[in-house]
């Protein structure tokens, strides 16, 4: 375990010591929550004009699988783990490339990275191959949420793999409860 911690801080390292001030503006805008509700609100008026009534609980199993994701990763394993952030941490805040906060004390799991996956996947899962490149958008997108927090100092790449998994894991089971309304619900896809 030991070992894979310091493999963990080793690749932060790596990747946090890549910085420019284009890059900077770039990864805090992509990090920022509030930027992205315009893009939000585009994808659910979209579903309600295609999918009806079917967009119901395909909303709100994403909004599920979103919030559980959040929940579990700030509200349970960040105080369960209790493992520090990068910049909080005594050993590398001096090396540190912090561009703006630091954020809470903990850092495993990453919210911005397993709601990210919650979505990306969830959509994935759900929706038919003719989206494959609005599918591809959305994981790129989650890849990008994710590496812009090693970026900005705040969480190991551990937290943010620990997090993708966790919003990718609740994402799947949500699309089996979407999949099961739609077969014991299935004037929704009418």
């Amino acid at each position: 375990m030991e070992e894979l911690e310091e493999l963990d801080q080793e690749v932060f390292l790596y990747l946090n010591d890549m910085h420019s001030p284009f890059w900077d503006n770039a990864m805090l805008f992509v990090s920022n929550k509030y930027v992205w509700i315009p893009c939000y609100l585009a994808l659910i008026i979209y579903l309600v004009w295609r999918y009806r009534k079917q967009s119901i609980p395909m909303l709100l199993l994403a909004i599920v699988a979103v919030g559980l994701a959040d929940f579990i990763a700030s509200g349970v394993f960040k105080p369960f783990f209790a493992r520090l952030r990068p910049c909080h941490d005594p050993e590398l805040s001096d090396v540190v490339n912090l561009v703006k906060g630091c954020g809470g004390r903990f850092g495993f799991m990453s919210s911005h990275a397993s709601t990210g996956f919650a979505l990306a996947v969830f959509f994935n899962l759900i929706l038919p191959d003719r989206y494959l490149v609005f599918k591809i958008i959305l994981v790129v997108w989650a890849v990008v949420v994710s590496y812009s927090r090693i970026y900005l100092g705040v969480h190991y790449p551990g937290d943010t793999i620990g997090g993708a998994l966790l919003g990718a894991f609740l994402a799947y089971c949500c699309s089996l409860g979407y999949t099961i309304l739609l077969n014991k619900y299935p004037s929704l896809v009418r």
